[in-house]
């Protein structure tokens, strides 16, 4: 019948600009207390290996006596490690729950996370449960949770939602995510400045040895990058979270703002990770000629590209990550860093191992598969429309 055409169509119709109607932005609080609790996860359980039962209950370690031996280091880093996850748990739960009620959760939830990590590290030989590392993990997410909920209180996380909503377009949490994510990514020494996802040197002998027929022995050999080919990576490295920026950030002054504090963050996580690695004396050794060369190639391109549109700037992102990381990937580790790594993964930073290393290795991969899900999201919604 005409009519019951007309009223399927006017439904249709109803629900589309439902659908496109603006609506205030979703908590970028719970992607990243989760991507967080998994970092801690790996962080607390690594390396991964000799898994094997001690003779001893899982939850032996509370009853045990106090550590004779301890220091302020380990107190602040287990106290500062959990604070973070207590803040964002609060603030991805406020929503939904009176705010004492957000801060008992999120506590709790920590407390959970770190005694059955506590636990699980019994299982391995190379790791000490101890229960002043669950107290100080569970008195860390209280004091973050408290921190969150004392932000909601004076007004700040309100008005960080409404700047949010401002600035970016709805439904781009992943990419914010990403963007908050990007400077951990960098703290990991990366094998040059802003080239993250370096994986083929590890992730190829495994795959060779598992599947042999997959993989032949002669697609493993590696060549170095030539300086030309560093300063190409230096600079698309510098350059994506720039134009993932432009994909969901509002206005050509925003997108200018947004890329030059990108830019900056980036040169300065990177003298902190070299500061780290090498020394504060060698914090900028990592800026020479190519690198510097490449910062300036990756400022002019975002330049040029405040004045694409979205889908242009989501396209740009995935030829340049996608050229970075298969440039990255076949160049070999240098012996210099592959010594840093060294001292990253078994030395004094096995604190923060877990923490930036997955991110050095994945956010370029990350990212390019956020924009791909958004890209076709795009196209069926085109699809619908007409």
């Amino acid at each position: 019948m005409p009519g019951s055409k007309d009223f399927r169509r006017s439904s249709r119709l109803m629900e589309l600009l439902a659908a496109a109607a603006p609506q205030p932005p979703a908590s970028l609080a719970c992607p990243l207390a989760l991507v967080y609790a998994a970092l801690i996860g790996y962080a607390s359980l690594f390396p991964f290996a000799n898994w094997r039962n001690q003779g001893l209950a899982p939850w032996a370690f509370l009853m045990a006596p106090l550590p004779r031996w301890w220091t302020w280091f380990d107190v602040l880093a287990n106290l500062a490690g959990y604070m973070p996850l207590g803040l964002l748990l609060a603030l991805a739960l406020r929503h939904r729950r009176r705010r004492w009620v957000a801060w008992a959760l999120a506590a709790a939830l920590g407390a959970g996370l770190s005694l059955l990590l506590e636990a699980v590290q019994s299982y391995l030989p190379q790791r000490v449960p101890s229960n002043v590392d669950f107290a100080l993990n569970a008195a860390g997410t209280a004091l973050g949770a408290g921190l969150a909920l004392a932000l909601d209180a004076v007004g700040l996380a309100g008005r960080w939602g409404r700047w949010r909503a401002q600035w970016f377009v709805p439904h781009s949490r992943g990419a914010q995510a990403l963007l908050a994510l990007w400077p951990l990514g960098l703290l990991f020494p990366p094998p040059l400045a802003f080239g993250m996802g370096q994986v083929a040197e590890r992730l190829l002998p495994q795959l060779a040895h598992v599947a042999p027929w997959l993989l032949p022995q002669q697609t493993l050999v590696l060549a170095p990058l030539p300086p030309v080919a560093e300063s190409v990576c230096v600079s698309l490295g510098a350059l994506a979270p720039c134009l993932l920026g432009y994909t969901v950030v509002r206005g050509r002054w925003r997108r200018a703002l947004l890329a030059l504090g990108a830019l900056i963050v980036g040169v300065g996580v990177s003298a902190l990770s070299a500061a780290l690695s090498y020394g504060p004396e060698h914090a900028w050794a990592w800026a020479e000629p190519r690198a510097l060369a490449g910062v300036q190639m990756a400022v002019a391109a975002a330049v040029a590209a405040l004045w694409l549109p979205r889908c242009w700037c989501a396209l740009a992102l995935l030829a340049a990550l996608a050229v970075q990381v298969a440039l990255l990937n076949a160049a070999p580790q240098e012996a210099y860093y592959a010594q840093t790594l060294a001292e990253w993964e078994q030395g004094r930073f096995i604190r923060f191992h877990g923490l930036a290393q997955w991110l050095g290795w994945l956010w370029p991969y990350a990212a390019m598969t956020y924009v791909l899900v958004r890209l076709l999201h795009a196209l069926r919604w085109r699809r619908l429309m007409h």
